[in-house]
C-alpha cells in the first residue's frame, strides 16, 4: 500500500502534521510505503484555468514542483492531507494542490457518472486542527472538502478535527485525537 500526505501548514511542526506523521508511522508499521509533502517547502502555482487536461492532456501542464506530489498522488492508494483552519478555510496552500487536482477530472465531469482519471477508487484521510475553541465555527469545512474529494473517486473517507489546538505541539497532549489518529490507521489497514 502506498500512503501520500499533502501537508497543507507553512509551520514545519504544525499540530496538523504531528497527526498526520503519527497515522503514517503507523502505516509504516503495516509495511506501507509513504510519502509526505510540505506543500509550503514548493514553488508551485494554483490552477491556470488553461483547460489543457481538458482539451487532450491527461494531466496537468504545468511544469513545477507540484508536478512530482500530483504524480505521487496518482500512484497511491490513500491520500492523507491535513492543514490547519487558517481564515475560515484550509491554508492556501492547501487550497492551490486541492485546485491542481481538477487535472485528474475528465471533460465534462459534470455530466458524467465516473468523474475522475484514477484508475481506481483511493482512500482519503482529512485531517484539520484549528486554535479556535467552538467546535461550531468553522465545522462546515470537512464536510465540503470531503463532498468534493468523492468527485475525484476517494471513497472510503476519514477525517479527524482538532478543536482548540493552537500552540505547537498542543496536539501531541490530547488523547482523543492521538487515539483517533490510531483508530483511523487501524481502519485503514484493517
Amino acid at each position: 500500500m502506498k500512503v501520500v500526505a499533502v501537508l497543507g501548514s507553512p509551520r514545519q511542526n504544525s499540530n496538523s502534521s504531528a497527526l498526520a506523521n503519527r497515522i503514517l508511522a503507523k502505516a509504516r508499521e503495516q509495511g506501507a510505503q509513504t510519502a509526505s509533502y510540505e506543500l509550503n517547502s514548493l514553488d508551485y502555482k494554483g490552477c491556470q484555468a488553461c483547460y489543457a487536461c481538458k482539451l487532450g492532456s491527461e494531466c496537468c501542464v504545468l511544469t513545477d514542483d507540484l508536478a512530482v506530489v500530483l504524480d505521487a498522488v496518482a500512484q497511491a492508494d490513500v491520500l492523507l492531507i491535513a492543514s490547519p483552519v487558517y481564515c475560515t478555510d484550509v491554508t492556501a496552500q492547501l487550497k492551490g494542490f486541492i485546485d491542481r487536482l481538477f487535472s485528474f477530472l475528465v471533460p465534462d465531469y459534470i455530466s458524467r457518472r465516473k468523474k475522475s482519471r484514477f484508475l481506481q477508487n483511493k482512500k482519503l484521510i482529512f485531517i484539520l486542527t484549528q486554535g479556535h475553541r467552538d467546535p461550531e465555527q468553522f465545522a462546515d469545512i470537512l464536510p465540503r472538502y470531503l463532498s468534493i474529494m468523492k468527485w475525484f473517486g476517494f471513497s472510503p473517507a476519514w477525517s479527524l478535527r482538532g478543536v482548540g489546538v493552537y500552540a505547537e505541539g498542543e496536539v501531541l497532549q490530547r488523547s482523543e485525537l492521538l487515539q483517533g489518529a490510531d483508530r483511523i490507521a487501524a481502519e485503514l489497514f484493517a
